[in-house]
Order: C-alpha cells, then sequence, then structure tokens
C-alpha cells in the first residue's frame, strides 16, 4: 500500500463509523465515572485530568479572545494555573475566567455527541491533541509528569487496545468530564465559604463583573448540570 493509501486508512479509522457499544457498556462506563468521582481515594488522582481540561479551557478562550498565552502549571493539590497577557479587564478576560470550570463539561457534551455518531477514534484523537497542546504550555515539572501519564494511558489505548476496548475507553472518559465537572463547582463553592477560594474563577469573575461570586457558582453548576443531563439523554435513551 502506497503512502497515500496509508493515509486514507488512518483518515478512514479515525473519522469512519466505529464500533458501537452494547447498552449494557455504557452503562458500566457511566457508572464507573460516578464511582471515580464520589470515591475521594479514586477522585484524588483521577482529578489532575479534569484540571488539564480546566487549564486548557482557559488557555483556548484566552487565545481566542486575542490574549497572549504565558503559562500553564498544574499542581500535585490538583490546582492548576494559566498565565495570559492583555487586558486586564473586557469581554476577553471576562470570557477567560468563566471558561476553566465550563470546560470539562463542555467538552464531555462534545465527546458525547460524537459517540452518538459512533465517532470514537475522533474522541481519542482530540483528547491527544489536547495534551499535546497544554504540554507545550507547562511550565513546572509536576505538569509536565501528570501530560506524560495521561498521555501514556491514552496512547496504550488507542494503539494496543481492540476496537471495543477503545469505545469503552472513550465512553469512560466522556462520563468522567461530564460527572467530574460537576463536582470541583460545589467543591469551589465549600472553599468560598472557608474563606480559602479568594482568588478562585468565580471571585476573579466577581471583580471583573460586579456580580457576586455566588452568581458565578451558580452557572457554572446550572451549566454542568445542564451537560450532563444532556449527553445522558443522548447516551442513555434508546
Amino acid at each position: 500500500m502506497d503512502g497515500s493509501g496509508t493515509i486514507a486508512c488512518v483518515i478512514s479509522d479515525i473519522f469512519g463509523e466505529q464500533f458501537q457499544p452494547p447498552a449494557a457498556m455504557v452503562l458500566i462506563t457511566a457508572a464507573a465515572a460516578l464511582l471515580v468521582v464520589l470515591w475521594d481515594a479514586l477522585w484524588r488522582p483521577a482529578r489532575n485530568v479534569v484540571t488539564i481540561v480546566h487549564e486548557a479551557g482557559h488557555a483556548l478562550v484566552a487565545l481566542l479572545a486575542g490574549r497572549r498565552l504565558s503559562s500553564i502549571r498544574l499542581h500535585s493539590d490538583t490546582s492548576g494555573v494559566t498565565v495570559s497577557r492583555g487586558r486586564t479587564d473586557g469581554p476577553g478576560m471576562v470570557c477567560t475566567a468563566l471558561a476553566g470550570y465550563l470546560a470539562p463539561s463542555v467538552l464531555g457534551l462534545a465527546f458525547a455527541g460524537l459517540l452518538l455518531s459512533e465517532r470514537v477514534g475522533v474522541v481519542l484523537v482530540t483528547c491527544a491533541v489536547l495534551l499535546l497542546g497544554v504540554l507545550v504550555m507547562i511550565r513546572n515539572l509536576y505538569g509536565v509528569l501528570s501530560i506524560l501519564v495521561t498521555g501514556g494511558v491514552l496512547f496504550a489505548v488507542s494503539w494496543l487496545a481492540t476496537e471495543e476496548v477503545k469505545a469503552a475507553f472513550a465512553y469512560l472518559i466522556t462520563w468522567f468530564l461530564l460527572v467530574g465537572g460537576v463536582r470541583p463547582v460545589f467543591e469551589l463553592q465549600r472553599k468560598r465559604r472557608r474563606g480559602r477560594a479568594r482568588d478562585s474563577d468565580a471571585d476573579q469573575l466577581h471583580r471583573l463583573t460586579g456580580a457576586p461570586g455566588l452568581f458565578w457558582v451558580g452557572m457554572f453548576a446550572v451549566i454542568n448540570t445542564g451537560a450532563l443531563a444532556v449527553a445522558a439523554a443522548w447516551l442513555l435513551v434508546p
């Protein structure tokens, strides 16, 4: 097979219709994601994935708003910081601050739409592109290690696993982003009540817009819960 034929096969593998899992697999992966999010011993390491997507959301929207992206840092306590340069106020800064907590749920909803169209390969490729984009901007050792470990798992599944395992993994990622996008919002509000999150995204939005931080926390909760509900209707209803 010549080079053009090989490329065509790869493109077909990624964008063509792929393995459609049975309903039992969809339910099992949903239950597994819920278990990971609710069980603290599993949630703590897995939350790093949510943080990666959170910071990627800040970074992408900052670039779209015309800001200059300086760095991304991921920390061992599962927090992260994205630094961009530009105006310190205005719509671009508001959208940048708003994007973080919404990013996991919005990406999860997009993945649910792709899975509904049997595009497992696109989900996995999108994950790889996201990790590569974040890796380029990482400026601390823990962040690099976090991306490499996550990318290693993704690579192993994408290249070594069967089509059935790839599909199950894509569904697990999707459910995890959807469910895992909700818990950090409630964690944020608990920290705010204790006075431990004065520089949180919600409080930055308060300073930028004048709307109370609780308003923004509520918006995060409504949008992320709504994304989970819509995705569940797509994937669980026959």
